[in-house]
């Protein structure tokens, strides 16, 4: 059951640790709005050491500084949000909610990346959350290149085909040159 469970779950941010002494929990999202957590109901935990998987209802979420603050059903003290510091903040897929031209980072992670004018450069292996805009981390056979999430260099996103297309920029290649 467990393995069924897990199949059905998507990452979407990480415990960095404890916050205060009524069982705040301070957190990373990966992507998407706080407002997004308050409805889906619950969300699970994994522990990065056990791997055990616990569920818990969202209480409460807010910004503070770079990071959210996040409480849960069920912690109450420092010591219950210490047990899941590290912990993997996971979610059901069908309780994720989207915009129109929104994705989430398990649906672009391995999408294949090319040119508007045809060239390959391979697949997206890792997504990096900055400020402005996240970067995609494009693996190609010989270099990895850095490419930035925005409208001015995206120019499609197809599921189906598991394929993304970016403008042909004028240096944007060259940027990742070491």
């Amino acid at each position: 059951m467990a393995h069924a469970l897990s199949a059905r779950l998507v990452l979407v941010g990480k415990v960095i640790r404890p916050h205060g002494y009524r069982g705040l929990l301070r957190i990373v999202l990966y992507a998407g709005e706080q407002a997004s957590f308050k409805d889906v109901g619950s969300l699970f935990l994994k522990s990065v050491a056990t791997g055990e998987i616990h569920e818990h209802t969202v209480i409460s979420i807010r910004s503070h500084k770079d990071y959210f603050l996040m409480k849960l059903d069920g912690l109450n003290t420092r010591y219950d949000a210490e047990e899941h510091k590290g912990s993997e903040i996971l979610v059901e897929k069908d309780a994720l909610e989207r915009e129109e031209d929104e994705f989430f980072w398990f649906e672009l992670l391995d999408l294949d990346v090319y040119l508007d004018t045809g060239g390959y450069l391979g697949k997206i292996s890792q997504i990096i959350p900055a400020k402005g805009n996240d970067i995609y981390i494009v693996k190609g056979e010989d270099r990895e290149i850095l490419i930035p999430a925005t409208y001015e260099i995206i120019r499609e996103i197809d599921l189906e085909r598991k394929e993304m297309t970016i403008r042909d920029t004028e240096g944007l290649l060259d940027l990742n040159e070491v």
